[in-house]
């Protein structure tokens, strides 16, 4: 069971269990490109949502087997685990302008979330540092 979203013509359930059973996802990070840039993210589930209970009553934190995840449509371009609560995080990509999706596993939640905004990709730039890491509100993948 992973986190689903309520349909907006049907009431609304109680909010299912926002621990799943995912399988720790066999993502694989494309050596095709040449262009290179770098993140220092910290993962951050949003709870402004209807799970945000069962989150904090779960004492969830990233743990050493999460995983985060950055994506040109279905092409893996960077991967990471977690060292010290953040996610150095090296993106590659065809090009400039890019459309950059993020998703984040959740070892002890064992569910797959994603950051709900793209961005662009920018070619050697630096998004988030150690003393400000970039901070995305993941919320439940579809």
């Amino acid at each position: 069971m992973s986190c689903k979203k309520d349909s907006k013509d049907e009431p609304s359930p109680a909010p299912q269990s926002i621990t799943g059973n995912v399988s720790t996802p066999s993502w694989a990070v494309s050596d095709d490109y040449d262009m290179t840039s770098s993140m220092t993210v910290i993962a951050s589930v949003d709870l402004s949502l209807t799970y945000a209970d069962q989150v904090q009553s779960t004492g969830w934190t990233v743990e050493e087997d999460d995983l985060l995840a950055a994506f040109d449509g279905n092409q893996c371009i960077g991967m990471a685990k977690p060292s010290e609560g953040l996610f150095y995080l090296y993106v590659t990509a065809p090009s400039n302008g890019s459309e950059v999706t993020l998703k984040y596993y959740s070892a002890k939640l064992k569910n797959l979330f994603e950051h709900k905004d793209a961005f662009p990709y920018l070619n050697d730039k630096c998004l988030g540092t150690v003393a400000e890491p970039y901070i995305p509100a993941f919320v439940c993948a579809p």
